[in-house]
């Protein structure tokens, strides 16, 4: 005697669940399967009840023994136990023996599933640029969670837990609402009663330390060291040092260098200093020396070359005096100044000192105007135009000339169209 044999029911759900027909290889489930569980992997923000189906239809249609009871009789007859048994493994085991273990990179598996990887913590830090010029070392004091040491992250004094119901230990519950007529939203959020964990412990057996969070808060002093010729923006990493959780490869600690702005000195153009500095007339057109305050502290002495005339806004430049190269800080940029000239007010000269000035500097264009020439011309009066009211009326016009462009466009957009009749 065989036993009963079992009613039939429907043999096409885990082909639909994994997207091939009935006639599918082996290959074709693998390929369906990899494609599908990867899409939908919790560590990746899929579905879990959706990864949970495709691990279950795959361990059956995979089985030879199984696939020939359920293109027969369908999913009852796994369930009263041909074959085998009907009830399927961890979806997380299925998905490790299926890809070797080595999905998404890194980590080993606990309680059946990989560990996933904590988020790291980022925190900006505040330089001068004399700290980058020179190097330094800044102390800061962190907080952050900690496996609780008396139970080992377990969170129970026996370390032992059970399963939580609210989202069958998948740590995520999935709800679904109507939106209209015929529509449904469903959503996916962390499960309220055991907070993601997918784990209950009782109240009675929590651990007294952690309070069945499994992690404490902790305070922890790290050393920065931000090495010579160090950029705004650059990333300082302590790895494995951001918070801990069970079951979890700890995240990175990054510092992210800003760099505050100098009151004289700019960084440009990756390791060379700009920097600006005012002469008299005198200074542009006799010479010059004055001393310049370095970023660490060094007087550099700068001056003109005999008979040297500066032009206003001219640039020069002196050799490794700017930033030191990072990784390579014997080596440096260039210290680049750039000189304004500060013209005296007017009605400063005499005509006499003038005649002085005059007689010492270029002449003049060799180009006068005759007695003639001069009677033809009409007398006018120069007066001072600041720069601020030249940006003005050059943001007016050009305010007009966008209001003249739209009203073009409105003129075309009213203008009738017209079609050409074909011949």
């Amino acid at each position: 005697m065989f036993g009963r044999v079992p009613k039939k029911s429907d043999n096409t759900k885990f082909y639909e669940v994994l997207g091939v027909p009935k006639s599918a290889s082996q290959d074709e489930l693998k390929k369906a399967y990899k494609k599908a569980a990867i899409k939908n992997h919790p560590d990746k923000g899929g579905d879990p009840e959706k990864f949970k189906e495709l691990a279950h239809a795959y361990e059956v249609l995979s089985d030879p023994e199984k696939r020939e009871i359920y293109d027969q009789y369908g999913e009852d007859a796994l369930k009263e136990g041909m074959g085998g048994g009907g009830s399927s493994h961890n979806p997380f085991d299925i998905f490790e023996s299926f890809f070797g273990g080595g999905a998404f990179g890194g980590g080993g598996s606990s309680r059946g599933r990989r560990q996933k990887r904590g988020e790291d913590v980022v925190h900006a830090l505040k330089v001068s640029l004399e700290e980058l010029y020179n190097g330094t070392t800044k102390k800061l004091s962190l907080s952050r969670n900690a496996i609780c040491s008396k139970c080992k992250g377990k969170g129970s004094k026996s370390g032992a837990s059970s399963r939580c119901y609210g989202c069958q230990g998948t740590g995520m519950k999935i709800t679904t609402r109507q939106i209209g007529l015929g529509m449904i939203q469903q959503m996916q959020h962390v499960c309220p009663e055991c907070r993601g964990s997918g784990e209950m412990i009782s109240d009675r057996d929590r651990c007294p330390q952690c309070k069945g969070n499994k992690v404490t808060q902790e305070k922890k002093v790290l050393e920065v060291h931000i090495e010579k010729g160090m950029r705004d923006g650059q990333k300082i990493t302590f790895e494995g040092q951001a918070d801990e959780a069970p079951d979890t490869i700890t995240g990175d600690i990054v510092f992210v260098l800003e760099q505050k702005k100098h009151p004289k000195f700019d960084r440009r153009f990756g390791d060379d200093l700009y920097v600006e500095h005012n002469l008299s007339l005198t200074e542009a057109l006799c010479g010059f020396q004055f001393a310049l305050t370095h970023l660490d502290g060094r007087q550099l002495l700068i001056k003109s070359n005999p008979g040297e005339v500066v032009k206003p806004g001219q640039y020069k430049a002196i050799n490794d005096e700017g930033m030191p190269h990072h990784q390579r800080p014997f080596m440096k940029g260039k210290l680049v100044i750039q000189f304004h000239v500060i013209f005296p007010e007017s009605g400063v000269f005499s005509p006499e000192q003038c005649r002085k000035i005059e007689s010492v500097l270029p002449m003049r264009p060799s180009k006068h105007l005759t007695d003639m020439e001069l009677d033809d011309c009409e007398e006018t009066t120069l007066h001072d135009v600041s720069a601020e009211e030249v940006k003005r009326r050059k943001e007016q016009r050009q305010h007009r000339h966008r209001e003249a462009y739209d009203e073009d466009d409105d003129d075309d957009e009213s203008a009738p169209r017209v079609q050409c009749a074909q011949q």
